[in-house]
């Protein structure tokens, strides 16, 4: 986890931007303190309860990554009023003008990001629809803050090697960078541009014109982001410790205690050129057994089995031996749990339980 935080931290600062660490996939407070610039912040949350959390423990620079409804408002503003600068993100002149009407009413000034679609991957607006993103930015200017801009180039995702990782970056800088020329041209503040994905964060070549960089699971890493080519396997933090609990050997089946309660059903890289099933299997110590996947996973119950097409041979593992099951997704099977145990290299020592929390 330390070098994974070093290695994108060093590469921003040589491209002269300042990181934003999305906090969802840990969340976590003893790891946002871990990836922070410093203990306010600057931080990305998914939910209102992690703004509150994290606000809990000395946040108070933080972005709500989810595009606000009206009825969320006074939890804003509430925060707000307690000296952290929550900013929210949308995309309608609805939601601007609701942002806007609550600023009035609680004399609260709730500073506001227009979401901008990139890559037609989610929601936002597009950076061609000058009408509507100065029609946005003029709503919220009649009450509320008008922050800036961030988009999130969700097709980075796909993967297609570096050069197309490269392009998803560029087209993520070009259009926050127009985006924010255009409110800029029709008298409206912008200070903040914002991009961020973890594949486009490690493979932007110019961040001209952004003031940020956004990114979350590269903390961890996990299977789908070593699948796209952003890491290598051994660079993923996060593991889950099962015991085998049985053989179904004329099947070709080791049978252990972590199913889909401990994983996830997360199948992200089913679409990738590897499908990694329910996870990777790895020895007590982290090791990969060449070719030796969750197969399947029931409730409490993880299926180990050779990959289909592959010669390899299951491990000699006893009823009580240990695996580690490295996750397709670190952010959906972290989920699963209510802490961390933290252990350093090859050590089993536990050093530290960090406590992990969900809910919205």
């Amino acid at each position: 986890m330390d070098r994974n935080i070093a290695r994108l931290r060093n590469r921003l600062d040589g491209l002269g931007v300042s990181l934003r660490p999305h906090l969802k996939t840990a969340k976590s407070v003893e790891v946002a303190r871990c990836v922070m610039n410093s203990p306010e912040g600057p931080a990305m949350v998914s939910t209102l309860k992690e703004a509150e959390q994290f606000a809990a423990a000395g946040v108070r620079d933080i972005i709500y990554a989810v595009g606000i409804t009206p009825a969320k408002l006074a939890r804003v503003a509430q925060l707000l009023e307690g000296g952290v600068d929550l900013a929210v993100i949308l995309d309608t002149v609805e939601q601007a003008r609701a942002v806007a009407e609550v600023s009035r009413q609680t004399g609260v000034r709730i500073p506001a990001l227009i979401e901008i679609d990139c890559d037609g991957h989610r929601s936002g607006v597009r950076p061609t629809n000058q009408v509507q993103l100065v029609e946005i930015g003029q709503a919220l200017a009649a009450g509320a803050e008008l922050r800036g801009v961030l988009t999130h180039a969700g097709d980075s995702y796909r993967g297609g090697g570096a050069e197309a990782l490269q392009h998803c970056a560029e087209v993520e800088r070009l259009a926050v960078v127009d985006a924010a020329r255009i409110l800029q041209h029709a008298g409206l503040p912008c200070p903040v541009v914002s991009v961020g994905s973890t594949p486009t964060a490690h493979h932007a070549t110019d961040l001209m014109g952004v003031t940020e960089v956004r990114a979350g699971v590269f903390v961890f890493f996990d299977l789908v982001m070593a699948g796209i080519g952003v890491c290598q396997v051994d660079d993923i933090a996060l593991s889950v410790l099962a015991t085998v609990i049985g053989h179904q050997r004329e099947k070709g089946w080791i049978v252990t205690d972590g199913g889909w309660m401990a994983l996830s059903r997360d199948r992200g890289t089913s679409k990738q050129t590897v499908d990694q099933g329910y996870g990777l299997v790895c020895d007590v110590n982290g090791t990969p057994y060449p070719d030796i996947i969750v197969a399947d996973a029931n409730q409490e119950h993880g299926i180990l089995a050779a990959r289909a097409g592959s010669n390899a041979r299951l491990p000699d593992l006893a009823v009580g031996d240990r695996v580690r099951l490295l996750p397709n997704h670190a952010c959906a099977t972290a989920a699963q749990h209510g802490s961390y145990n933290v252990v350093r290299g090859s050590s089993h020592v536990v050093e530290a339980h960090w406590t992990r929390f969900g809910g919205w």
